[in-house]
């Protein structure tokens, strides 16, 4: 991979032998299997243990989970919020394995709508809970520093499976408490699941 970065860095019309440089190929190998390190995680380890047996059917909320993913089509890092809610039958999850299970999916080459998808299936197939919500919004400098150069624009997508789907009154509680408005009135108009909108 090192030599394949300088050869890059050459393409570009640099000179990886100068001395700013001379380390860069070793440095962004380092950051590139970080950054998709989530092919090497194993969901079932990332949850194994952290699976409760518990007499709660109310909604279950994390908000405001930091990820930072690399988009597919440029390799550019798309950045924001992810919201995941669920109503368990009889299990939940421990919540400190939900952000883990977030980083699983964004740490490897994405889009985000895949993303939103894969974290909810994901919950629905392990804990069978009555339904699941994921809200994504990010940031795409794929958008903001190249194309149309929209810096303030923002994309957001949504997977409401089960109750939060069949049910506009659980969706809307959800909307409500991690406070996204727009996504909620965009969501009462369309009758589509998974919506993607971008709001600049």
């Amino acid at each position: 991979m090192q030599e394949l970065i300088r050869q890059l860095l050459a393409e570009l019309g640099e000179d990886p032998t100068r001395e700013g440089l001379l380390n860069t190929p070793k440095r962004v190998e380092k950051a590139l299997k970080f950054l998709t390190s989530g092919y090497d995680a194993n969901v079932d380890e990332v949850l194994n243990g952290a699976l409760f047996t518990v007499d709660y059917s109310e909604m279950v909320i994390v908000k405001d989970i930091d990820f930072y993913s690399l988009c597919e089509h440029h390799l550019l890092p798309f950045f924001g919020k992810c919201h995941v809610a669920y109503i368990p039958t009889n299990k939940v999850i421990g919540l400190s394995k939900i952000p883990r299970l977030v980083d699983v999916f964004a740490r490897r080459l994405q889009v985000q709508e895949r993303l939103t998808n894969q974290i909810a299936n994901v919950v629905l197939d392990t804990i069978k809970p009555m339904g699941v919500a994921v809200v994504m919004e990010a940031t795409h400098l794929c958008m903001s520093m190249r194309g149309v150069e929209k810096q303030n624009s923002f994309a957001v997508t949504s997977a409401m499976l089960g109750i939060f789907r069949d049910n506009a009154r659980t969706r809307s509680e959800f909307l409500e408490l991690i406070k996204l408005r727009a996504v909620a009135t965009a969501l009462r108009d369309s009758h589509t699941p998974g919506l993607a909108c971008i709001d600049e």
